[in-house]
């Protein structure tokens, strides 16, 4: 039986960097779940948003992910943030013993560093101007998110430490 280990967590919470990392270490393919909806679609995911709505790029989010998932293909797989919180995602890929759930936990200042720069390119956040902003945006989509990321197999909370320590630690977890 393939198994597969799926990273979740906020945006910005480094899920494809450490991804990309772990795959690397232990020899699985890589898929970032964004990066392949924008492949099926020909357009970003910003794109997506602005063109055809949040519910049609839930359902594109959903299908591929089924099809991931469903691959007989040892890999990591990167979630987008809010793939967790729709059709009882966690509880699907919970109750699949060959998938190992990650919540890459970041504490919100973190978060907001690393987000507020890159903020044009996040569909959710490119309209906030203010750090302070930022700062309140994300404390109450993670006061919504998190009781569907704390469903993960494993809670890793990710400070302070850079991807290839995630990474190794996330190794070291699952393998030894």
């Amino acid at each position: 039986m393939s198994l597969k280990i799926v990273l979740l967590g906020y945006m910005g919470s480094g899920k494809s960097t450490v991804g990309e990392l772990l795959s690397s270490q232990i020899s699985f393919s890589f898929f970032d779940l964004d990066h392949e909806i924008e492949q099926l679609e020909k357009k970003s995911v910003t794109k997506i948003f602005d063109e055809n709505g949040v519910i049609y790029f839930r359902k594109i989010e959903n299908k591929v992910l089924d099809k991931i998932i469903n691959s007989e293909n040892d890999l990591v797989l990167s979630l987008g943030g809010g793939t967790p919180c729709y059709y009882d995602t966690m509880n699907y890929l919970n109750s699949k013993e060959n998938i190992k759930t990650i919540y890459l936990d970041v504490p919100i200042p973190v978060l907001v560093q690393r987000l507020f720069a890159e903020r044009s390119t996040r569909p959710l956040i490119e309209k906030i101007d203010t750090q302070e902003e930022l700062t309140e945006f994300i404390g109450k989509h993670l006061f919504e998110r998190r009781e569907f990321y704390r469903q993960a197999k494993m809670i890793i909370s990710v400070a302070d430490q850079s991807p290839t320590e995630i990474a190794a630690r996330i190794e070291t977890l699952l393998f030894q």
